[in-house]
This record gives C-alpha cells, structure tokens and sequence, in this order.
C-alpha cells in the first residue's frame, strides 16, 4: 500500500510543479503601479489581432489565453514599497523578498516576483495562498515566467519586464 502511494505521490509532483518561492501574504499591502498595461486594464481578448505588437506582446496574450480561453481579463501591477525605487529606476537591482506582482483579478491569481541574492524567482498563487504552479506550457509555471522574462531583453532586465525609458 506505501508503495502505491509513493508511485501515485511521484506521478502527481511530475504533474504539478510548484512556485519558487514562498507566498507573499502581505501581497495586499504592496503598491498599484502605472504601467501601459495597467493603464490599458487588461489583456487583450485572445482573438484581439496583436501581430502588429512586439513579440513579447504577442507571447503575453498566447500564454495569458492558455491560462483562461478568451484572455484573463483585468489586471495590476503590484510592487513591493521597499523596492519602489530600484522598480521606478529600472536598473535590475532588487533586495530580497517578493517584489513585484501581476495580479490577474479576474482570475484572482498573483505572478509573483521574488529575489534572493539578486536573482528572480517566480511564484503562483491564488489570492488566498493556494499555490497555482502548473506543468510547463500551461502558463502557470515558473519555467514559462523564466522564458518570458529572460527571453526578451530589449523589455526585461532582471526579472522586470516593461518599455525602456
């Protein structure tokens, strides 16, 4: 009977993998910061035609769509007070701890952003805690927030992704 546990158990950590880093309870206190997207609100529906955006733009909307059919719907950018300054300068340099949140509100699920050392780590979660990590591909991993994030440096440094100044 262990045994069978233990197959089922390692089958299902195989399904599901988990977020990198701890959930930020205090995620309500952190800031709504102004950025083209949270100016716009929202992603675009997932029938939008985007082809004429940048490509990161275009890779948002497919991995968004994967998470909801029809796109997420209303979102915020959240960031942590103590990390407001490097955020604003854009200089790739955070402090330790969670730091920046899209908070997809219709979804009610939190991508986070963590440092330590000066590295980013990504976490899913739902509002209240539950971790959301999912299989590579499905838009709820931290492998697909890696790619994103490190895949397009014209937008992203360190972790941080938005329009150059």
């Amino acid at each position: 009977m262990l045994r069978k546990f233990l197959i089922v158990a390692t089958m299902t950590a195989a399904l599901f993998a988990s977020s990198e880093s701890s959930y930020p309870s205090d995620w309500k206190s952190f800031e709504s910061v102004n950025t083209p997207l949270a100016t716009i609100g929202a992603l675009p529906d997932c029938n939008a035609d985007v082809s004429s955006l940048p490509d990161i733009y275009q890779e948002t909307v497919a991995t968004y769509c994967a998470v909801k059919p029809g796109g997420p719907g209303a979102v915020e950018i959240l960031v942590n007070s103590k990390a407001k300054d490097s955020f604003n300068k854009r200089d790739g340099i955070f402090p330790d701890g969670a730091i920046m949140i899209l908070h997809l509100k219709d979804l009610k699920v939190l991508f986070v952003t963590t440092y330590k050392g000066n590295k980013p780590l990504y976490s899913i979660y739902t509002e209240d805690g539950q971790d959301a990590a999912n299989v590579e591909g499905s838009g709820l991993n931290p492998n697909d927030c890696r790619t994103c994030h490190t895949g397009y440096g014209a937008f992203c440094l360190n972790g941080q992704c938005a329009t150059l100044k």
